[in-house]
């Protein structure tokens, strides 16, 4: 099982996940390029300037550890990032398990994304000019459950640890991207893990998620906000526990 965080965060976002499945399958943990104990140096603007780039180090991951029947578990942007890959390479895959995905940020005629254009525009300028500041006052809202507010500041602090400029370049190509056409070009069986009251994947996106991949499964989970995997582990392992089977 290869796990993959979402925007500004680490690997540390699955403690409490990944450990009910080490005793089944081979765990793989990593960190994208520019976030968590990644090599800096690392990063290339023009290789990251889309999610494509970041697809392409999910299958070195894969090659380089000779990964075959990866199921893989994508939270957040990290959903299509593993769209993009299994589309690439879906030899490599036997199930995606996508927790909070959204294929487009903006809405778009008939589709509903959350989000107009001028919403995104002021959320990458207020990024891109003040980073902690907009960490501090999105944390919270994306994470959601403000009666629990230590959740809200562990997801301001992963996103403070991040180098402003390198998550201002993903921010973009996160916000920017437009993958529904890259849904269709999936065959790898897919479970698709919605949130309850999701500020940053609403429902109606993730159901076009789950309409559009042939085959997947849909589940709501009673979860608020959109990161489960740290607000509600137990349920989001069950709900993955239950897809995959014993």
């Amino acid at each position: 099982m290869v796990f993959a965080h979402g925007f500004g965060c680490d690997q540390s976002m699955w403690r409490f996940v990944w450990p009910e499945f080490a005793d089944r399958y081979r765990i793989v943990l990593f960190d994208h390029v520019g976030l968590g104990g990644s090599d800096l140096a690392a990063f290339d603007p023009a290789r990251y300037a889309t999610l494509s780039g970041y697809a392409d180090d999910v299958l070195e991951i894969c090659e380089e550890l000779d990964l075959r029947e990866v199921i893989f578990v994508g939270h957040s942007v990290s959903a299509m990032i593993g769209v993009l890959a299994a589309a690439e390479r879906p030899d490599r895959f036997a199930h995606l398990v996508l927790i909070g995905p959204s294929p487009r940020y903006v809405d778009d005629e008939d589709y509903a994304g959350g989000f107009s254009r001028e919403d995104i525009d002021g959320l990458l300028e207020s990024l891109e000019s003040n980073y902690l500041g907009w960490s501090s006052a999105m944390a919270p809202a994306i994470m959601g459950n403000s009666d629990r507010p230590e959740l809200g500041e562990e997801l301001n602090e992963l996103f403070c640890r991040a180098d402003p400029a390198i998550a201002a370049h993903f921010a973009r190509a996160t916000f920017l991207s437009d993958n529904r056409a890259d849904l269709d070009r999936i065959t790898t069986p897919a479970l698709v893990l919605q949130c309850s009251d999701d500020l940053i994947a609403p429902d109606a996106v993730g159901r076009f998620v789950h309409e559009r991949l042939r085959g997947s499964r849909f589940v709501r989970l009673a979860a608020t906000g959109h990161c489960p995997n740290l607000s509600a582990p137990e349920e989001t392992s069950a709900a993955i526990e239950a897809y995959l089977g014993p």
